[in-house]
């Protein structure tokens, strides 16, 4: 046996293990354990050994037994040594912060979770409900012909509509619910029809039905007012000089206006007008603000500002002025705001393809926008009572045909022309080739390009869920054919044979407006496209290269004369009507005579020679073939169609002998929502 190491105690005092020191203590080695980590009960390990290698003095436990108030341990084992008392629970405060340690991170995830889901709930609207959704249709007219610009007094109780029943379009009125309905202007007032702007109106105290009034011949193509006439009848009478839309506060307190006049300058007043009052807003030339809405609360001006017909959105603006807030984002046909309560607005506005106009409502503070009707129903106008309890909505079909008319001598009438037959169900924007015709046929899922050559007719081209705007555009040599879409939200420019086949897209960078024009040496397409908020001519060359500015002003609709020496194209709307300018080829100014033309008749067409114009004048829902000579100003009138004759679109065969001529046909009827109270 060796010398003790230091600090170790006599071997037959040692127990050498967790189990003979439990033993000695008479407890089971958890516990033993447990006092020595606690109660610095004296056990020793040895050094460089296992973790687990332990031993401790008799003599030791022994003392420290005694110190902690215990009875020692006996080698015999006759007296049990008590469990030292547990070390008192920590303090309830330690309990409390250790179970809040978990429910704390817990709680700010399912916070953080609930406020997630609740912003996409808000943002998406998921528990958005149609506001029409139960409301109660009933159709108030069943006349042939065309109803249209409906309107609907502030109690509910008298509706009033624009009709050609009697032959001439005149304002109409009825009582909701009596099946009678009474002529108010016989013929009186022509020129009543804009579907750009509310054309009808009724004054805040229901005696008058008010409506909008284009007299030919006045200063910029017409004197346009606000007329009214009692809803009982009589002579009609001015109501707003110089203005051409409004609307009246709830309490009609102050009267919101704009005039016809560039940018459609917008004023508030208490009622009176005043000339020398300051407009709260106006648009550049060629932008428009129609469709004056006042806030329930009269907070805001709400209105429908863009270009015509189809790069329109609805804004709004304080009473006092300032920078207009958008609210919608359709840039497409939209018109007719009426407003239910502070915040849901009703409106009409095209599909992202062009169709329609559907009916849409928005939240003005969410801004998500949700068609309310299904279907292919059509409505041309929206009107709302006070209580926003009582809709009226014209719902609308429109069927175009194609007809052939020689270009006569003696202004011709109807009966000359002669109706094409076509294998589509409709026919719009026809253009003549050599010995063949094109034209644009709409389906329910979009829109496509026929060609008739011989009798026969072939698809050329078709999009689904695209929109031909402008027309197709034939080559000079009548091989190839240009024509612009509008298609999931892009504009392109597109050019194919006239088999049909090879069709590629020429440009996809622009914004493009109007119909497109190739150029007489067929080495380039002029264009219009947006350019900041303002339309203006394009150069896109046929070889590859990049698009070029041609026209830096306001312009549309180009036509090229034959020869290639100069360009004919539309300047911008003022009120409803435009001016026709001209430019060389070199994009400087060319003198014509003064021409001035109404709104939809943008499209010009040369006859051979380059000398004269052919064009649509007349008022906005009817007009007729004129031709012009540019040299001498000299007009004169081609045809003298029948009122329901209404053509949208022409155009000359390449030896001018003959015109095509796209005829529209509309069927509509006046019908009621009523909507049930909340």
């Amino acid at each position: 046996m060796g010398e003790p190491s230091l600090g170790t105690p006599q071997s037959e005092d040692r127990l050498d293990s967790w189990k003979e020191i439990a033993a000695y203590l008479k407890r089971d080695v958890t516990t033993v354990q447990r006092w020595e980590k606690r109660e610095e009960m004296p056990v020793h390990r040895h050094v460089h050994d296992r973790m687990g290698s332990v031993y401790a003095s008799r003599a030791e436990l022994d003392a420290w037994t005694r110190s902690r108030n215990l009875p020692a341990g006996q080698a015999n084992g006759n007296v049990a040594l008590p469990t030292p008392p547990a070390p008192p629970p920590p303090p309830a405060k330690r309990t409390f912060l250790t179970r809040w340690s978990f429910a704390l991170p817990l709680a700010a995830v399912v916070a953080v979770l609930a406020i997630g889901a609740s912003l996409w709930l808000y943002k998406t609207e998921y528990f958005w409900r149609n506001p029409i959704a139960d409301a109660r249709f009933q159709t108030v007219t069943d006349f042939d012909g065309l109803e249209q610009a409906a309107a609907v007094s502030r109690d509910g109780h008298l509706v009033a509509f624009l009709s050609d029943r009697d032959g001439s379009t005149d304002v109409w009125v009825t009582q909701v619910g009596s099946g009678e309905f009474h002529n108010l202007t016989h013929g009186s007032a022509p020129g009543l029809a804009n579907p750009s702007i509310r054309t009808l109106g009724f004054s805040p105290d229901g005696s008058l039905v008010t409506f909008w009034l284009r007299r030919p011949g006045g200063a910029n193509g017409g004197d346009i007012s606000v007329w009214a006439v009692p809803t009982l009848g009589g002579e009609p009478r001015p109501y707003l000089e110089g203005v051409a839309e409004f609307d009246w506060t709830r309490d009609g307190s102050r009267l919101a206006y704009h005039t016809p006049g560039p940018g459609d300058p917008l004023f508030v007043s208490d009622g009176n007008l005043r000339p020398e009052s300051r407009p709260i807003f106006i648009s550049s030339a060629g932008i428009h603000s129609h469709f004056p809405l006042w806030a329930p609360d009269t907070a805001f001006l709400y209105f429908v500002q863009g270009g015509l017909p189809d790069k329109l959105d609805i804004w709004r603006i304080r009473p006092a002025g300032g920078i207009p807030e958008r609210i919608t984002s359709h840039r497409g046909q939209v018109s007719y705001p009426v407003m239910l309560d502070r915040r849901t607005l009703l409106y009409l506005a095209s599909g992202p393809d062009g169709s329609g106009p559907w009916l849409y409502s928005v939240d003005v503070e969410r801004r998500i926008p949700h068609r309310l009707t299904p279907g292919l129903d059509r409505y041309t106008s929206l009107a709302a009572s006070a209580d926003g309890r009582r809709l009226v909505v014209t719902r609308a079909t429109a069927h175009g045909t194609l007809w052939r008319l020689p270009i006569p001598d003696s202004p011709a009438v109807v009966s000359e022309a002669t109706r094409i037959p076509l294998t589509t169900s409709n026919g719009a924007s026809p253009r003549l080739g050599p010995n063949y015709l094109l034209y644009v046929s709409a389906t329910g899922t979009g829109e496509s390009i026929w060609k008739l050559a011989s009798g026969t007719a072939t698809e050329l081209w078709s999009g689904q869920g695209a929109q031909v705007f402008g027309g197709p555009a034939i080559a000079p040599d009548g091989r190839n054919i240009a024509f612009s879409i509008r298609q999931h939200g892009q504009t392109l420019l597109y050019v194919m044979q006239a088999d049909g086949t090879n069709a590629r897209v020429v440009v996809d960078s622009l914004d493009l407006q109007g119909a497109p024009a190739w150029a007489p040496d067929g080495q380039s397409i002029t264009s219009a496209a947006d350019d900041h908020g303002v339309p203006h001519l394009f150069r896109v060359p046929m070889d590859g290269r990049s698009p070029s500015s041609f026209v830096r002003e306001y312009s549309v609709d180009p036509a090229w004369a034959p020869d290639g020496r100069f360009l004919v194209y539309s300047g911008p709307d003022i009120g409803t009507t435009f001016s026709v300018k001209a430019v060389t080829a070199e994009a400087a100014t060319r003198t014509l005579p003064p021409l001035t033309l109404t709104r939809g008749a943008r499209h010009l067409a040369f006859l051979p020679g380059g000398q004269a114009l052919v064009l649509l004048r007349g008022e906005i829902q009817h007009k007729n073939l004129w031709r012009i000579d540019l040299e001498t100003g000299v007009q004169r009138q081609l045809t003298n169609l029948s009122p329901d004759f209404d053509i949208r679109d022409f155009d000359l065969s390449p030896d001018g002998r003959e015109v095509v001529l796209e005829r529209v046909q509309e069927r509509s009827d006046v019908v009621l929502l009523d909507l049930p109270r909340p």
